[in-house]
């Protein structure tokens, strides 16, 4: 288990009903209803959840490992989070993918931001080892 040497941020939310109720965090920022994958409700999933933070997280690493390589990226650079719920033997489980998109880039250079952010994201650190995951430049 890797150690925090310095706190940056903690994020708090109160969820209620499990997938068929609501979240919201601390600072009120963020207030959703929520319901399962494929319901009829009218909410968003934690798989939803999952995917928009952890491809937000990732362009944020995509940015480090750029200035880290004196690269600039282009201004429309993308990320597609696709979080798939699934079950197998064990029971439930994740599987991902991001699509990613620098337009422009070279593609030898793109995927070397590409993996390295994979090494600086959070996100792709608690997955890593964890789920299956396929980082994909289109």
């Amino acid at each position: 288990m890797t150690t925090i040497d310095k706190v940056l941020y903690t994020a708090k939310t109160h969820t209620t009903g499990g997938r068929d109720g609501a979240s919201r965090t601390s600072d009120g920022r963020l207030d959703v209803k929520l319901s399962s994958p494929g319901a009829a409700g009218t909410g968003t999933n934690p798989e939803q959840l999952f995917a928009a933070g952890w491809s937000a997280c990732f362009l944020g690493a995509m940015g480090v490992a750029a200035a880290q390589k004196k690269v600039s990226l282009p201004a429309d650079r993308a990320v597609d989070a696709e979080v798939d719920l699934g079950t197998n033997d064990g029971g439930y489980l994740l599987r991902a993918r991001l699509n990613v998109s620098l337009p422009g880039l070279d593609p030898a250079v793109a995927r070397e931001i590409v993996d390295a952010a994979h090494q600086i994201c959070p996100y792709s650190k608690a997955t890593r080892g964890n789920i299956d995951v396929q980082i994909n430049l289109v």
